[in-house]
């Protein structure tokens, strides 16, 4: 190997990660999370009801475009992050 360690080459982009990465946004906006910048659980509601529409939309988009591996991660995705959505604004 040569001088690059792993840790400075990119992570390799698929859809499963870019998901999983809206997902963990959502998390921190909706304060199940810390914040990794200021290491605080800080709920931001209308962010996270942000971060679940740009999942819907996503999904809504690529209909017809993903494998159902694909398509099952976003509705599981989607149903966790609402539930704690309605928790959190009851």
């Amino acid at each position: 190997m040569d001088d690059i360690s792993k840790q400075d080459q990119p992570i390799q982009m698929t859809f499963p990660f870019f998901l999983s990465s809206l997902g963990m946004q959502a998390l921190v906006a909706l304060g199940q999370i810390e914040n990794p910048i200021t290491k605080k659980k800080e709920p931001d509601m209308a962010q996270a009801r942000y971060m679940i529409d740009i999942i819907q939309m996503l999904k809504d988009k690529t209909k017809g475009n993903v494998t159902p591996e694909e398509d099952r991660m976003m509705e599981d995705l989607l149903y966790q992050l609402r539930m704690v959505y309605v928790e959190k604004t009851k």
